[in-house]
């Protein structure tokens, strides 16, 4: 056996995360030193140093990091006697991996030291079982101390309180007294009101008046408006302010939400659920199912969901020239906006409707049929059909929760059962294998984070489902806004109260018009209307 001080010695040095790579400089340096001491306490020399940054053992795979590998192949060629780190976690956190790499190193003749640890022996099964343990110890303070954080940060969002992140546009950091655990005041958020006004106006000028994101942004800055960070309004931008759910009053972090809050709420929920609705059908690349159009210029009521009624296909407006002879023979021309047939203008099918149709005249015929509409819109909502619509539709949802729960607490049952046994196994009393032991552990853990993923998808779909029924009453004071706006709405104003309450319009030859009206609103229309209304309304 090679003396002490002919010992070759490869060093791994490793930062788990970009953040540390970029604020804790100093780790690597600290750990090359350390190791250098250490080595020279023992004799040895370091011939060969491997660093890692920004790379999580826990996360990812030995077999996936490309030092890890490296240091095998150099095992391989026999080209160093010891595995030198700072602490054994610098070679990998996962608790089924680690120790199984470790032991790797150790069968192909190689020592593995840490500097505060010492040295990691497999000489016994006795050796091996308290190596796993250690390991399994190590990643569930790691687990733990990852879980608290993240427990902690979802609780803070439960409660309404700011966990750090970009602030959008319309809200501010002000101090409210809370205090962190080091006693240091925290900054919370708060509506900034001017920069409120202009959320609003975006969210407004895309529902009412059918502006996409370019055209408020163009809009935006001319005014000279800018945003938090000096820079121009973007398309990107005004998107990402339409999408977020903080302007309805609510603090999203992962997967947890808080309650609505009224001090930070913008704009009200049925709001942003109609411009989530117009960017969803903008967002539609088949234009056949697109009901939104991207623009609300022009003279047309209709564009976006209105189809011919032969062959399926979207009708496109254009500009015509009618001529016409006067009494004396003369000829004149009515320059008109009509409503072609795209599949037969552009021959895709053998379509046997009329190649164009008047705009004005099925404008006209459109618009009655939504006053037909609007005028039966009578009475309000009982509150009591919709609490019975709410039992009914979320009871099942409650049923699978509560079994699933029952399963969940069992599963963790089992794994306490398997956690005791590692110390039967360490005095030779258990039926289990240390490999068996750890396999056993490892599955349990994954069927309790399948249950509890499971879990939670099935409260997400009961909030849904709430949420989903919620939105009949705002559909019912929608109806009664485009009532009583109407007959002085603009004409972009009509053009989008149309394709929010329309899914699609269909037109055959002779005029012959269909309706179908939107989810949310033939929903209402059926759960709550006085008088029935029926899905399709033909004139």
């Amino acid at each position: 056996m090679k003396g002490k001080h002919m010992k070759r010695i490869h060093t791994l040095y490793r930062v788990s995360t970009k953040k540390q790579v970029d604020k804790e400089k100093n780790d690597i340096p600290m750990q090359r030193l350390a190791c250098k001491e250490f080595a020279e306490q023992q004799g040895w020399v370091i011939t060969r140093e491997f660093e890692e940054k920004g790379v999580s053992g826990f996360k990812v795979s030995a077999n996936n990091r490309d030092a890890i590998q490296d240091l095998k192949e150099a095992a391989i060629k026999h080209e160093f006697d010891v595995l030198l780190v700072f602490m054994f976690d610098r070679i990998g956190r996962i608790d089924d991996e680690t120790p199984f790499v470790v032991e790797w190193f150790v069968k192909h003749g190689i020592e593995v030291w840490s500097v505060k640890e010492g040295e990691q022996r497999f000489d016994s099964h006795v050796d091996k079982l308290t190596n796993y343990i250690r390991f399994w110890q190590a990643s569930g303070e790691s687990e733990k101390t990852s879980m608290r954080i993240k427990t902690r940060k979802e609780q803070l969002t439960l409660e309404g309180c700011y966990t750090g992140g970009t602030v959008p546009y319309g809200y501010q950091l002000i101090r409210k007294g809370r205090l962190n655990k080091k006693g240091n005041e925290m900054r919370d958020l708060a509506i900034e009101p001017a920069e409120a006004e202009i959320v609003r106006e975006i969210f407004n000028k895309t529902i009412h008046e059918g502006y996409g994101s370019y055209r408020i942004a163009d809009m935006l800055n001319k005014r000279g408006l800018r945003t938090h960070s000096g820079s121009k309004f973007q398309c990107n931008t005004i998107i990402r302010i339409l999408r977020n759910r903080l302007y309805c009053g609510y603090i999203v972090s992962g997967n947890v939400t808080s309650e609505a809050l009224s001090e930070l709420t913008i704009v009200e929920s049925d709001i942003f659920d109609q411009a989530q609705y117009i960017l969803d059908q903008r967002a539609e690349k088949d234009t056949q199912k697109r009901q939104i159009a991207f623009t609300t210029k022009g003279q047309a009521l209709l564009s976006g969901n209105v189809f011919c009624a032969h062959c399926g296909g979207k009708l496109t407006t254009i500009r015509y020239k009618d001529k016409y002879m006067r009494k004396d023979g003369s000829e004149y021309s009515v320059d008109q906006i009509k409503y072609s047939c795209y599949h037969r203008s552009r021959k895709l099918c053998k379509c046997d409707g009329q190649a164009t149709y008047q705009s004005e005249r099925v404008d006209a015929a459109v618009i009655q049929i939504m006053h037909d509409i609007f005028d039966k819109m009578a009475g309000a909502p009982d509150e009591d059909r919709l609490k019975a619509m709410i039992k009914r539709q979320t009871v099942g949802c409650q049923a699978k929760q509560r079994k699933l729960s029952l399963e969940l607490q069992k599963s963790k049952a089992q794994l306490e059962k398997l956690q005791l046994e590692i110390a039967n196994a360490l005095t030779g009393n258990s039926l289990f294998s240390p490999e068996d032991l750890s396999s056993s552990i490892t599955t349990m853990k994954g069927r309790i984070a399948a249950a509890e993923t499971e879990l939670h998808e099935l409260e997400q779909s009961e909030f849904q489902q709430r949420q989903s029924i919620a939105k009949i009453l705002p559909a019912y004071n929608q109806f009664k806004s485009w009532a009583d706006e109407f007959d002085s709405a603009t004409k972009e104003q009509k053009k989008m109260i149309a394709c929010q309450l329309f899914k699609r319009i269909e037109i055959g030859r002779n005029y012959a018009i269909t309706c179908e009206l939107n989810m949310t609103y033939q929903q209402f229309c059926e759960e709550w209307s006085n008088t029935e209304i029926s899905k399709k309304m033909a004139i």
